[in-house]
């Protein structure tokens, strides 16, 4: 730092003279033309003419320096003319101001985009410069490198009035290929590590997590989980390497339970990335082995007695297989939809978390009297109810189906179905108490009944008293 004193310039006596010779010299100069021309007949027009010239010459001299003042770095600055354009352009469309001359911003969407492009030096620079001249913002960005090339997925805020169809063009005149475009909505603008890490919280909490964990990770796509016995006790011949494999649109997944997980998504080739973070999340979820959150609810029904509603695994297996046989023929008749004696053989299956969620009901005395299952099939999501016949009629099936269809929307499912028969008018009452639009279809002689989901209809989960939670 300079202090005020060293900072002070010295006074020069020399300057001060000069200036004041000057000054005199001026005004000797000026009082000689101003008698030379005022005693001529135009003399006081030709001063008043020169006053307004010397005006007008000041003012013309402080424009035009303090616009080069402000003007931007010249090609000796080292930034050529059209260089600078496109830099100005990237920069309006990175940060989303700086309107184009005859546009106007009427509003924004967001789009991720997917495209392929040359592994090589400037590749991606050509298409931020594609997206800058559309005034496209770049939210994120991820590289999943590949044998030849590199896929580049973008999150991306573009204005309204630009369609998927010109960002297309625009993209693979840029050298993009195989491009893929589709709405997105703000969960996408969580970034990819804190994604990935919440998903590997849920499934760490809950082994029932992992097909949805994927499902989200992977974008829109169909899971499938095939035991490596099938429900009758045979080998289904599904199995996978340790390492899994992947075939384009197909990847294939050892289940930590047995058999294979199978994850398909036909419109969008899979990455050796995505392949990576979907293995690594299963090798978390063998490491972790069987495990189901044990929170309890107590409720109390009309009558007045207890009962505790939790969720259920393989460890329920001996109670749920007593409850079955306390159940009449005509109850697991409608429940199963084929042979009672094959009942029991469904159970394992069934209280698997791999393959869905299961809520159990136990009494005071710790009997299993009922139980709910929802199930992930695919694309689709299944709901089903068994309650014991001593307990049926007191609001236990009607509860346990509002709560499933919570979890459902807690899942991100956008419908459940139930599939029952038309006599079953208590399963039929208790989707119809849920009060969300319903569609029912007959297929030989089978109700299904087909519920799409909606924030008011998945609220209020309880109908009897809740009394305690533990």
């Amino acid at each position: 730092m300079t202090s005020a004193k060293s900072a002070r310039r010295p006074h020069h006596w020399r300057r001060d003279l000069i200036e004041l010779a000057a000054l005199f010299t001026a005004v000797a100069v000026a009082d000689a033309i101003a008698n030379l021309i005022g005693h001529q007949p135009d003399g006081p027009y030709l001063l008043m003419a020169s006053a307004v010239a010397l005006v007008a010459t000041a003012a013309f001299h402080t424009w035009w320096a303090r616009r080069h003042s402000h003007a931007p770095p010249s090609d000796e600055a080292g930034v050529a003319p059209d260089r600078a354009g496109g830099a100005a352009a990237a920069t309006a469309g990175s940060s989303g101001a700086g309107p184009v001359a005859g546009a106007e911003e009427t509003g924004t969407t967001l789009w991720r985009m997917r495209t392929t492009v040359l592994d090589a030096p400037g590749s991606l620079a050509a298409l931020c410069m594609a997206l800058a001249g559309l005034r496209v913002d770049i939210l994120t960005l991820q590289t999943h490198p590949l044998t030849q090339g590199t896929v580049d997925e973008f999150l991306l805020r573009a204005p309204a009035s630009l369609q998927a169809q010109e960002l297309s063009r625009e993209i693979s005149a840029a050298g993009g290929a195989s491009t893929w475009i589709e709405r997105a909505d703000a969960h996408d603008l969580v970034d990819t590590p804190t994604r990935v890490l919440s998903l590997a919280t849920r499934t760490a909490l809950d082994a029932a997590e992992l097909p949805l964990a994927l499902r989200q990770l992977l974008g829109r796509c169909t899971i499938h989980s095939l035991p490596a016995v099938s429900v009758t006790g045979r080998a289904t011949g599904q199995s996978a390497p340790v390492e899994g494999v992947l075939e384009e649109t197909v990847m294939r997944l050892r289940d930590p339970s047995g058999g294979v997980i199978s994850v398909e998504r036909p419109y969008l080739p899979f990455t050796p990335t995505e392949f990576a973070r979907a293995r690594a999340l299963v090798e978390l979820d063998a490491r972790l082995g069987p495990r189901v959150p044990r929170s309890e609810d107590v409720l109390t029904l009309p009558e007045g007695n207890e009962i505790t509603v939790r969720r259920a695994d393989r460890g329920d297996l001996a109670a749920a297989r007593a409850m079955h046989d306390r159940c009449s023929q005509d109850t697991l008749g409608l429940r199963y939809h084929g042979p009672v004696a094959d009942a029991d053989r469904y159970l394992d299956h069934l209280l698997s978390p791999r393959f869905g969620r299961t809520l159990a009901v136990q009494t005071a005395s710790g009997k299993l009297v009922a139980l709910g299952h929802l199930l992930w099939d695919g694309d689709e999501t299944e709901v089903a109810l068994l309650v014991e016949d001593d307990w049926q009629r007191r609001g236990i099936g009607s509860e346990l189906l509002r709560r499933l269809v919570v979890l459902a929307g807690e899942a991100g499912c956008d419908s459940v179905y139930a599939v029952t028969q038309s006599r079953n008018t208590g399963m039929v009452a208790a989707m119809r108490a849920l009060e969300l639009p319903l569609d029912y279809q007959i297929e030989e002689g089978t109700l299904v009944i087909t519920a799409r989901l909606t924030t008011e209809g998945a609220a209020r989960p309880s109908a009897p008293t809740e009394r305690a939670r533990r």
